[in-house]
């Protein structure tokens, strides 16, 4: 009984569960449903009928025949004392403190009338610590509630912080009591979200009170791990970002980048009008005089070369919507399939691999069931930098005992809280797996009911796999067989198993077999059709899946049907009513070479950056610079818009309505939040203008659900979700009817090909090995605070991390006399460019790692445009390449 009510609970509830079941308000500071318990506040403490003491509600579990009283009048002297004491050592400025309104001590003294502390004596003043950009601690407000450092230790397992001395003296702080920085904090703000008071605050969030912002609940527009949280905004201004606990993927948890970006949504750096180049430079333009140009020379390009003389690149930043109706104009409008996106750049490989050996090519199971995988098989992923909260699950996986297997040859953050880490040498991926099924299958590890049931082609691809026995294979890879062995064995012995990777794997010239090859490991063991298992490719950029749904492809119409299918280009050409091209269209790198060749005149590019993120950037250049007529939408002048005829000013997604489709598959809202600048528009709408300036018909949506409904009419996976049944969740495709409730895992009883095709996988090394001349292997990736290039407009994450830091290994930078932030210059077959550096022992001597961030050390002008002959997927992962100091 708590407060006279009567109630039974499940056996383990603690009183404080209970009550809140009840809606009875039980005071706190240190409780967390997230966290474990800790009862170092008091403040919830209650009254049980029979204990000598009162008990912590928080840590107190409710036995049969308990009666709890939660307001006694021993309990409400008890918590006044309690605060009493807590404000004896707090500071008064409640009236100026960013968290007034919202802070719990401020709130509790006053429901239990505590205007002021009875006690006298010293105070703490414990000096302010704002030395970094995106947070302030202010430690005599501090009450020592510990929810910081859980959070910290339990959520992010980072622990940059603790308690440190005893008594008066304790205080919570990093190790040495240093200044939180990037060297001992990934600044992902978790603090700032738990902390009762105002110890901890956001820099963008401090002057601004509670009461003065509005809450619009939106999707992350990074990574593909598709976080919720709320843009706070006043006066017409995002301001900043809070959590919402009720986001489906992350709950309160958000990384640096979604908690801090929110100033490149201001930035000076917008560009707010039309943009024409006129002898050589631009000159503002009137939205009419722009669009007229833009429709009048595209016409005539397409008069006179024909429709495939028009290429255009759509945008996995962009909504669904505007992808799908990017794909459409050119389709319809320019009677041409040459539409391509940055999938091209990354997960192409994925969506053909799997597409072939499963029959879709999308991440087999959820994010919620990273936590519960008995063995996580990671390869090619740096998901704590690439996907924070992802990589997060990863780590608490392991704390609750998972096993990791990590394999990259850069010791990521994930190779430390890993059972087994391999350091494959760069590129050997296809051999290493094979390896691992060699052992697998001659050990009898292999699931033969699943093969024989499920799949087909396993004696085909046998006759290749046998011959990578441990031996060759550790020569091959580096890895010591006894490793080979422990591996296999791991995951081929256990049942939730699942396999996750991205761009190591895919950016390589042999991206599409490695993938294959993933799917034939998956296959072979039955890791397949169940929970907390499954083939998982982590999506790179936030929209990246939901473009590719959206038919930005030059060989699928939306929904993936193929454009070599007659039934494919039949029903399309039924629902718009019109004629289409059913040849297939050139992909990024095949537009580059024919624009130098001259047979691509003219392009269209929204909200893409080829020339920082393609391959051979100064190829990229070139072939940019020989077209005819560039056209550039995006929201500000970037690299590849310098190159660009006509600039279009487009809206970021907080200025928009629509949707992302996150790596889980999982179709959420992004939602407006404030008008856009100047004269920015709408993506959509300004496609819609030029489709309609240009006499076709089927452009006139009146807002982006019209758009969204016409999606779901044209892709089957897509039927059953609506706007409604994704305001507050979202929903995981295939969700075939409105009454469906999405799919969490695929695959349960049979794929979307019938069986699953095993293919045999030859290794074979990069297209570009070291030699005398290029001694060292590059290889490039993300980074934790930064998002290709978008962030660098936001003023708070580029002073964390402002310029490239190139990683080379201690024996390398001894060898060439540099030390920590000095210069050195990177020079591959293709480029040379100039670093600073980070000596580290991430790296293997002879290997080094850099970024795309940052258009000062444009990494991919080094870069080989080797691609996947499948994909046309560049080998971003193994560069060769020289360094030598830069002398002063």
């Amino acid at each position: 009984m708590i407060d006279n009510k009567m109630v039974t609970v499940p056996k383990g509830s603690t009183i404080f569960e209970v009550a809140q079941k009840l809606g009875i308000d039980i005071p706190n500071f240190c409780y967390e449903k997230e966290l474990t318990s800790f009862s170092g506040c008091r403040i919830c403490v209650v009254e049980v009928e029979g204990y000598r003491n009162l008990s912590t509600a928080c840590s107190t579990e409710v036995l049969d025949g308990m009666v709890v009283y939660t307001e006694s009048k021993k309990v409400i002297e008890t918590r006044k004392m309690i605060l009493d004491l807590m404000l004896a050592n707090h500071p008064t400025d409640c009236l100026t403190c960013s968290k007034v309104g919202s802070c719990k001590l401020q709130e509790y003294c006053r429901k239990y009338d505590v205007k002021k502390t009875s006690f006298e004596g010293d105070r703490k003043h414990f000096p302010i610590d704002d030395d970094n950009p995106v947070m302030e601690r202010d430690q005599s407000k501090c009450i020592l509630c510990g929810k910081c450092v859980r959070v910290c230790k339990e959520i992010q397992v980072t622990g940059a912080i603790d308690f440190t001395d005893r008594g008066f003296n304790s205080k919570v702080t990093t190790a040495f009591d240093d200044h939180l920085s990037t060297e001992n904090c990934r600044m992902c703000g978790q603090c700032i979200s738990v902390c009762p008071t105002g110890a901890i605050v956001n820099k963008q969030l401090k002057d601004i009170f509670p009461w003065e912002v509005e809450k619009i609940r939106t999707t992350c527009p990074f990574c593909g791990t598709g976080c919720n949280f709320d843009l706070n905004v006043k006066d017409g201004k995002v301001v900043g970002v809070t959590p919402n606990e009720e986001s489906p993927v992350n709950g309160t948890s958000l990384c640096v980048k979604g908690r801090f970006h929110t100033d490149l949504i201001n930035s000076p750096d917008r560009i707010t009008t039309p943009l024409i180049k006129k002898n050589g430079k631009f000159v503002k333009a009137s939205w009419e005089e722009a669009l007229s140009l833009v429709t009048s020379k595209l016409k005539s390009i397409k008069d006179e070369y024909g429709g495939d003389a028009i290429a255009g690149l759509s945008s996995a930043r962009c909504v669904n919507e505007d992808n799908f109706v990017f794909q459409k104009m050119m389709r319809l409008v320019f009677d041409t399939n040459n539409v391509d996106h940055c999938a091209r750049t990354c997960h192409a490989p994925t969506v053909a691999g799997l597409a072939t050996t499963l029959g879709s090519g999308a991440m087999t199971n959820s994010i919620e069931e990273v936590e519960c995988n008995e063995v996580l098989f990671i390869i090619g992923s740096n998901a704590t930098e690439a996907h924070p909260i992802i990589g997060n699950k990863m780590k608490k996986a392991a704390k609750k005992g998972a096993k990791l297997i990590v394999i990259d040859p850069r010791r990521t953050e994930l190779a430390d809280h890993a059972t087994l880490w391999l350091p494959l040498n760069s590129g050997t991926d296809a051999a290493l797996v094979n390896g691992i099924i060699n052992i697998i299958v001659n050990k009898g590890w292999h699931d033969k009911e699943f093969i024989e049931t499920r799949c087909e082609g396993f004696e085909n691809m046998w006759e290749t796999v046998k011959n990578y026995t441990p031996n060759i294979v550790s020569k091959i890879t580096g890895i010591s067989e006894d490793i080979l062995y422990e591996t296999a064995k791991l995951y081929a012995n256990t049942k939730k198993a699942g396999i996750f990777y991205t761009l190591g794997i895919t950016e390589h010239t042999t991206g599409t077999a490695n993938v294959i090859n993933l799917a034939n490991l998956a296959m072979v063991t039955g890791h397949l059709g169940i929970e907390n298992a499954g083939v998982n490719p982590l999506r790179g950029q936030n929209n990246v899946q939901g473009s590719c749904d959206m038919g930005a492809l030059p060989n699928c119409l939306p929904g993936y049907r193929e454009i070599s299918e007659p039934e494919s280009i039949k029903l399309f050409e039924e629902y718009w009513n019109t004629k289409l091209n059913p040849n297939k269209g050139l992909r990024i790198p095949e537009m580059l070479e024919s624009s130098i060749e001259e047979k691509l005149k003219a392009m269209y590019v929204m909200g893409e950056e080829p020339v920082l993120t393609d391959s051979d950037a100064n190829h990229v250049k070139k072939a940019l610079s020989n077209l005819e007529f560039l056209v550039v939408q995006d929201i500000t002048l970037t690299e590849t818009a310098k190159f660009a005829d006509v600039f279009l000013p487009a809206t970021c997604y907080a200025e928009k309505d629509g949707t992302f489709t996150n790596t889980e598959r999982r179709v959420q809202r992004v939602r407006k939040a404030v008008e856009a600048p100047g004269e920015c528009r709408l993506d959509w709408k300004i496609l819609c203008d030029i489709a309609k300036r240009l006499g076709v018909k089927g452009f006139d949506y009146g807002n982006v659900e019209e758009i969204f409904n016409e999606i779901r009419e044209v892709i089957p996976t897509y039927k059953g979700i609506t706007y409604e049944r994704i305001d507050k969740v979202g929903l995981s495709w295939p969700c075939l009817t409105e009454d469906h409730p999405g799919t969490k895992f695929l695959h349960k009883e049979t794929f979307p090909r019938g069986k699953g095709l095993m293919l045999p996988v030859e290794y074979e090394p990069p297209a570009e090995l070291a030699n005398e001349e290029y001694p060292v292997i590059l290889t490039t990736g993300r980074m934790l605070y930064h998002y290709n290039v978008m962030t660098r407009y936001s003023n708070s994450l580029d002073a964390l991390r402002p310029c490239e830091l190139a990683e080379i290994n201690p024996k390398d930078a001894k060898d060439l006399g540099v030390k920590d932030n000095e210069e050195i210059r990177v020079t591959s077959r293709r480029g040379s460019i100039v670093s600073k550096v980070k000596i580290t022992d991430r790296v293997k001597p002879g290997m080094m790692f850099m970024t795309f961030h940052y258009k000062e050390s444009p990494v991919n002008e080094l870069t080989n445009s080797a691609y996947d002959p499948v994909t046309k997927t560049a080998e971003y992962k193994v560069t060769a390449v020289k360094v030598e100091k830069v002398c002063d």
